[in-house]
């Protein structure tokens, strides 16, 4: 199934230039703009001027790896929400909980196909739509207000959990301020 996501700016973090061109060329197919980078410190140089909407970053490189990288963009807040997708060609459960750990928000086995990468893609957009009122009322200011949505959010879906209790406690913090 094709899908356009014309609307979405990608990063792509790699070392290995096969798997930069395929997954470039896969994104840029179903629409997205697409920016890669080399590695950590490469990604870091570009990621405020091109502002991603989601990062794929492989954990595995020198220098600075997937893990460094990604605690480095989830501590910067003003790309903390932009999803991160660790990359890995292993499978274990200690790589994807030290992804969690330091704030990714999935886990991608490589290599992947279309349909997976686009499944992807496909639900961080409904996540996205999801917090939709919760970003606003964030950008509007209304911290108490967003904490509210955020626990209605939560009956709803309760699979966001982690995020919403985190965006809420964030709100709440700034309503006591």
């Amino acid at each position: 199934m094709d899908v356009n996501f014309s609307d979405l700016k990608v990063m792509i973090i790699d070392d290995s230039k096969t798997i930069r061109r395929t997954t470039e060329t896969l994104l840029a197919k179903a629409g997205c703009t697409v920016v890669t980078a080399i590695d950590g410190f490469d990604a870091l140089a570009k990621i405020a001027d091109s502002k991603p909407d989601i990062i794929f970053v492989d954990i595995m490189m020198p220098r600075l790896d997937g893990y460094q990288t990604c605690a480095l963009i989830k501590n910067n807040s003003e790309f903390k929400d932009t999803p991160v997708i660790m990359l890995s060609s292993k499978d274990g459960l200690f790589d994807k909980a030290k992804g969690r750990i330091v704030g990714s928000d999935q886990y991608l086995t490589k290599p992947f196909t279309r349909d997976v990468l686009q499944t992807r893609l496909r639900r961080l957009q409904q996540k996205k739509g999801h917090f939709a009122r919760i970003a606003k009322a964030v950008e509007r200011r209304e911290y108490t207000k967003a904490a509210q949505i955020c626990d209605e959010t939560l009956l709803q879906l309760p699979r966001y959990r982690p995020d919403l209790l985190r965006i809420k406690g964030d709100a709440l913090r700034r309503a006591g301020d």
